[in-house]
């Protein structure tokens, strides 16, 4: 298979198309029937695959920060009569089963992005439903703080998965049906039986949208309602906005480079080695300044292609190594930069996009170790990379021959608070869960560097080995993981990351897309009689009647 890129811009959508009439942005889905990521079938009714969901998910990241002047986002369609048919179902017929779920993965993110958009950068998204929206078409819609329909008695709300394909809305849908939309569980059962959908009133009276709208009005109202929800934006509308320019980087054999990040793949042993690197220029001091060359939205950008091209184009690496290098003090002096100016509209935007971009290193599916090392330099943001790992080795003392000193991680601020994982906790707040003393510990030893045996002794690493034991040690703890099933590491890492508080966030990932995952494997899903073959062909699929 090509390798799929994740990277954009406006001028190459052929999808999506971004309208800007300040303080609304108009978001505008018509998808090209002939625009699929591969051959073999047709995006008609603006039906998408993970090439559709790649541009949304560029327009998403640029209206927060290519436009401040913005304070309300309209998602509408440009055809006739249809909103979103969903993801396509002749492309889930052929794709592979880990290409289906990674879909389903991006694509949930992508909406989670939407609604934090909504919350935290006070861009409210608003879903303008003309037409039907059926499947993930309505999917889209809810992830929208507002759904306006319009009252044609045609256009309709659906999640057709079950009667049609055997399947479920995988995209987060019966999750925010209950959770967000707050829908009585016995009205959600019917509405997601019931292929034809909810339309009109009786689709406010379930709660499945906030409002109905007759044609004659509803361009006027659109309108209305999205500037009701712009005035309510902190966002400042004279600011200029950050450009994103192309994300440098090079693909070479065995090796891809960003600017401060650098990833060797060790194919034979399926490995991915990550190597962060602290910023070496000085940390600008006016915020306004900033372009994206900035050191945590550089890294931030570096991260999240990486993590997206690693996942979808490299499933044998199965195990990644997260070593960082520099001066560690450089990296808490960008964290100082952004907690100095805890208001300022572009600084907010880079936060939160580290959030997302930890948050997404969190659902990957491959094992996690974190090894800290002489010259490393975890610290402040970069530290939540060893508290995202699923294991966190430290060398202790020093090296014969070696000038640096001691491996060392220090804690800052970004590590109590600024980076909730899904389950709403930081990723000390999940590591200690159930042991606030040791938090309180661990923020007691804010901004010292703690070499191995304090870090040890505060929890913050897994074991530490002097340089006697470090090459055996870590080598034998690499066989031993790669030798082991990747679909029992896949369901223990996932079940392990995640202690505490259940959240709508951690229900999609943990319960609806663990389903997803299993039932795309069913013969009745995905067997060559079973609802995903046979859609649309007029012969009824074969179902094996037993429960499973």
């Amino acid at each position: 298979m090509n390798r799929i890129d994740f990277q954009t811009e406006p001028s190459r959508y052929r999808h999506w198309r971004i309208d800007i009439d300040a303080p609304i942005a108009f978001l505008t889905m018509d998808v090209d029937p002939q625009g699929g990521l591969f051959e073999g079938y047709e995006l008609k009714l603006n039906s998408y695959d993970l090439g559709v969901d790649i541009e949304l998910y560029d327009a998403v990241q640029r209206l927060r920060f290519e436009h401040p002047e913005v304070g309300a986002v309209v998602i509408r369609s440009a055809k006739d009569g249809v909103f979103c048919a969903g993801a396509n179902i002749r492309m889930l017929g052929k794709a592979s089963h880990g290409h289906k779920v990674n879909f389903c993965k991006f694509t949930n993110e992508t909406r989670l992005a939407i609604e934090d958009a909504t919350e935290n950068s006070r861009q409210t998204f608003i879903a303008a439903v003309a037409g039907t929206a059926a499947g993930g078409g309505y999917e889209l819609a809810v992830c929208a703080e507002h759904i306006m329909l319009v009252d044609d008695r045609k256009s309709a709300v659906a999640l057709p998965e079950m009667p049609l394909l055997a399947v479920l809305p995988g995209t987060g849908g019966l999750t925010r049906v209950t959770d967000k939309r707050r829908v009585r569980r016995d009205l959600a059962d019917v509405f997601c039986a019931t292929e034809e959908g909810v339309r009109g009133r009786r689709a406010v009276e379930w709660r499945l949208v906030d409002e109905v709208v007759s044609p004659s009005k509803w361009d006027a109202a659109v309108r209305q309602r999205a500037l009701a929800f712009a005035v309510k934006t902190d966002r400042p509308s004279e600011a200029q906005g950050l450009r994103l320019t192309p994300l440098q980087r090079r693909f070479e054999s065995g090796t891809i480079t960003y600017p401060h990040l650098r990833i060797t793949r060790d194919r034979g042993r399926g490995i991915a080695a990550f190597v962060i690197e602290a910023p070496t220029a000085a940390v600008p001091e006016n915020p306004d300044a900033l372009d994206d060359g900035f050191w945590p939205l550089a890294v931030a950008r570096a991260l999240d292609d990486a993590i997206l091209h690693l996942r979808t184009n490299e499933p044998e690496l199965g195990l990644w190594l997260l070593r960082t290098e520099g001066d560690p003090a450089v990296v808490l002096a960008c964290d100082a930069l952004l907690e100095a100016h805890p208001g300022h509209w572009l600084l907010r935007e880079i936060r939160h996009y580290l959030k997302r971009t930890l948050k997404r290193l969190d659902v990957t599916s491959r094992s996690l170790i974190a090894l800290i090392e002489q010259g490393s330099c975890f610290a402040g943001s970069l530290a939540e990379l060893a508290f995202a790992a699923d294991r966190c080795i430290m060398s202790s003392g020093v090296r014969e021959g070696e000038d640096r000193g001691a491996a060392a991680i220090t804690l800052g601020a970004a590590n109590f608070g600024w980076y909730p994982m899904g389950n709403g906790l930081s990723r000390l707040q999940t590591r200690f869960y159930g042991t606030p003393d040791a938090v309180d510990a661990a923020r007691a030893a804010l901004g010292r560097p703690l070499q191995a045996a304090e870090a040890e002794a505060l929890g913050l690493i897994t074991f530490a080995y002097d340089e006697h034991d470090w090459d055996d040690e870590v080598r034998i703890m690499l066989e031993e993981r790669a030798s082991f099933s990747p679909d029992g590491l896949t369901g223990m890492e996932a079940n392990l990351r995640f202690p505490g508080p259940e959240t709508m966030e951690t229900r999609i990932f943990g319960r609806l897309t663990a389903w997803q995952n299993w039932i795309f494997q069913r013969p009745n899903a995905v067997g060559e009689n079973g609802a995903l073959q046979r859609y649309g062909s007029g012969v009824q699929p074969h179902y094996d009647r037993n429960r499973v």
